[in-house]
């Protein structure tokens, strides 16, 4: 079969068999979900098991169905199937539909694959509630118009920003999202050449340029005063784009592991019908739990 992965799973009651849920990614032997999903059940004295499964690139419908057959009652997804999971479900949520992709999935009792994206409500969670940033009437920069992007745009403009300005290298796709979301509130699309003059007072990096080494082509002048740099993008040190801006005039700079952990908190609310708490989980994270 498809799948290989190990086991996470709480204390288990040894009368009660633990809820099965997962995450589906190639790869995915580095996701943090399994720890994180460890602490939310724990939280609640929940028993379920939240298992990393490696899934071949061609075999994600399969793993879905075996999985299901296994008792399991639903899953995230990661990259790269998150295209594939919104068009394997049979319903969606109004944000999965917005952002065109799926990362969490719930088997209903009638047989029905529900599909959701919590990828935007974990950013503007943890921009909002953890790091106490204001989004309504500020102008916000997003870096990038890929997938990743496209999930965070809709709860983005919900906050009422001023403005929302998407800056790709390929200005046709930021042109693409802009036209798709218009309806939701003022966004438009540039390349960075056009950014040169501008002030942001959030700028969010949805580049996977972090990944490799690199920032996106960006002017000098481009934090407003007391401004927020945020990185979708995660790691043990702070990354390149976040050392960036820290250097060129952001006051506040944050990397996307406190929307991992929201995105999550979504999810287990999807599945179980409570929101764990995040900021202990966030902070155990920082610290290697």
């Amino acid at each position: 079969m498809h799948i290989q992965g190990g086991q996470v799973a709480t204390k288990a009651d040894k009368d009660t068999a633990p809820a099965r849920y997962a995450v589906m990614g190639n790869p995915v032997a580095h996701s943090k979900s399994p720890a994180i999903h460890k602490q939310f059940a724990h939280q609640f004295g929940h028993n379920l098991e939240y298992t990393a499964l490696w899934v071949d690139t061609d075999g994600f419908a399969e793993a879905v169905e075996q999985f299901r057959a296994e008792g399991g009652k639903g899953f995230n997804i990661t990259v790269p199937f998150k295209l594939e999971a919104f068009e394997l479900a049979d319903n969606l949520s109004d944000r999965a539909r917005l952002a065109g992709a799926v990362n969490t999935i719930r088997f209903e009792s009638d047989g029905k694959i529900f599909g959701d994206n919590t990828d935007g409500t974990g950013l503007v969670h943890d921009l909002t509630k953890n790091l106490g940033v204001h989004l309504r009437g500020r102008k916000i920069l997003v870096l990038g118009a890929g997938g990743a992007v496209r999930g965070v745009l809709g709860p983005l403009l919900k906050q009422n920003p001023a403005a929302l300005v998407i800056a790709n290298r390929t200005v046709s796709k930021a042109k693409d999202l802009a036209k798709a979301f218009a309806q939701l509130g003022k966004i438009e699309a540039v390349g960075y050449d056009d950014l040169v003059g501008k002030r942001f007072d959030v700028v969010i990096n949805g580049t996977s340029a972090s990944l490799k080494g690199e920032v996106p082509p960006l002017p000098v002048n481009l934090f407003a005063s007391n401004a927020v740099a945020y990185d979708m993008m995660y790691g043990d040190k702070p990354t390149p784009f976040l050392e960036w801006a820290m250097l060129h005039g952001a006051e506040t700079a944050a990397d996307g592991l406190g929307m991992l952990v929201e995105q999550a908190a979504e999810s287990y609310l999807l599945w179980r019908g409570v929101r764990p708490e995040t900021k202990h989980v966030i902070a155990a994270l920082r610290k290697g739990g």
